[in-house]
């Protein structure tokens, strides 16, 4: 058991309680290892932001989410209706019915800046792979979160666009029926599904949100945050042991992320009362109408931050099939010539891409579409052991990498953009090609990334006072 620490009895009443605490929970000390004594990189520049950003609106989120609760009724018949009754009849109801929407929608801008971030920067290397796969893990529970959630105003979208998603888990063998009708709870979306997605989005998903967002957030800070060099601070120290090249969290960088806040709070406070439905993306206008079970929409879309990966799932095609086929014969057969692997090791990969080619063949490209669209979120959690670069930052990579990594954001927006269009062959083709560089971006990496001849990576950060 700890010694209690003893004050003076003239100390001030704030000193005193402060003290009594600390005797009992490390509040001092937790302040001191995640705040005051914890070294940053004096480097850090704005793409450093968007961190603190996710977790302001991750408790806008929960806050306005409780209140939404108390007049919300989870029940087919009457939840429209008491989402318009927030709206029209309950005080302030639709300012925190638009904070809520809105911030949806702010929610995943900051996440995909804040991955993007430390795709640009190597903060996946090691030693942040736990970091990163904790990462990863908060973007696929955010995206059920939010998928959840998205059924809940009982419009037209809401219902006929979980009816879709819903559906997709059919296509997968022997055990897809199944799990469609565990999902839905029913045999179509009904009031089972709105009642099992109401508990799973107000309180098992949040939980596990909270979970993985504190343990994102503890790893960080047990191995330190990367910076835009790519340059671990705690290598070089003086003699009392503090990085040369760091500086305290707190102040130095409280007062940039408040600043920081401080602009993103004008922005969303700008959108949530002079633009709320942001042209129909944020707030689609068929979710206006009560949902009609015996009446389609014309176009059928899932919400704008899930459209990329909508796009993967509606581009695999049994033509694209044809094509993905060729590519497993083409890498089975350069395994096989040009690496060095045993015997043994061939024979497995034939076997392995006859299977493949077998299943591709027999199973229908719907299932494969979900396969796709699954697959293009899973692949990011390896993206540690997938980039060989011998440097970490895009800073001192060959110069063709930022092209490279500036058409995979421009491809990355077109598939975003054509996930809110309804179907055609110019979109269906521009969607199979982007689909396949998604993939390749990601796959061929352990290849690319070793390619070209890294500029020299300084000793000390490289930081100019601003």
């Amino acid at each position: 058991m700890a010694e209690f620490k003893e004050i003076s009895p003239n100390a001030p009443i704030g000193a005193k309680a402060l003290n009594w605490i600390d005797n009992r929970f490390p509040l001092s000390k937790m302040f001191k290892e995640h705040m005051s004594e914890y070294y940053a990189a004096k480097s850090l520049n704005i793409w450093y932001v968007f961190g603190v950003l996710s977790l302001l609106v991750l408790v806008i989120q929960i806050v306005t989410g409780i209140f939404l609760v108390m007049h919300y009724k989870p029940d087919a018949a009457l939840a429209f209706g008491s989402v318009e009754y927030i709206m029209r009849d309950v005080p302030w109801g639709w300012l925190i019915r638009y904070m809520h929407s809105t911030g949806a929608s702010a929610f995943f801008v900051v996440v995909y800046l804040h991955m993007f971030r430390g795709l640009m920067y190597g903060s996946y290397r090691k030693p942040r792979e736990l970091v990163w796969i904790f990462g990863c893990a908060i973007f696929l529970v955010l995206m059920a979160e939010a998928f959840m959630g998205y059924l809940l105003p009982w419009g037209q979208m809401s219902y006929w666009g979980a009816q879709v998603i819903v559906n997709l888990f059919s296509a997968i063998p022997v055990i897809g029926p199944d799990l469609a009708l565990l999902i839905r709870g029913d045999f179509v979306v009904g009031d089972a599904t709105l009642n099992r997605f109401f508990s799973f989005h107000v309180i098992a998903v949040p939980l596990v949100l909270l979970g993985l967002v504190v343990a994102h957030i503890i790893a960080l800070h047990e191995v330190g945050s990367l910076n835009p060099d790519g340059i671990e601070i705690k290598a070089k120290k003086d003699a009392s042991g503090k990085p040369l090249d760091g500086i305290a969290f707190h102040p130095y960088y409280t007062v940039h992320d408040i600043f920081a806040v401080s602009v993103f709070l004008f922005v969303f406070s700008a959108i949530v009362f002079f633009a709320p439905e942001m042209g129909g993306y944020f707030l689609e206008y068929n979710n206006f109408i009560p949902a009609n079970p015996f009446q389609t929409p014309a176009h059928i879309a899932p919400v704008w931050y899930f459209t990329p990966f909508y796009s993967l799932l509606r581009a695999v095609t049994a033509e694209l099939m044809y094509v993905l086929m060729l590519f497993v014969v083409v890498a089975a057969g350069l395994a096989v010539v040009k690496s060095r692997l045993a015997s043994v090791f061939k024979a497995g990969i034939v076997v392995a891409s006859v299977i493949l080619l077998a299943m591709m063949w027999s199973i229908d490209a719907k299932f494969w579409g979900v396969v796709a669209m699954g697959g293009g979120v899973v692949i990011l959690f390896f993206l540690p052991w997938l980039d060989n670069s011998p440097v970490k930052s895009i800073r001192y990579r060959p110069d063709w990498h930022k092209y490279l990594y500036a058409i995979f954001v421009i491809v990355f927006l077109v598939l975003g953009y054509l996930g809110t269009q309804a179907p055609s062959p110019l979109f269906n083709r521009i969607a199979q090609a982007g689909t396949l560089f998604y993939f390749g971006f990601f796959l061929l990496m352990p290849w690319w990334s070793r390619l070209g001849t890294p500029k020299p990576v300084p000793e000390r950060v490289t930081f100019k006072a601003h």
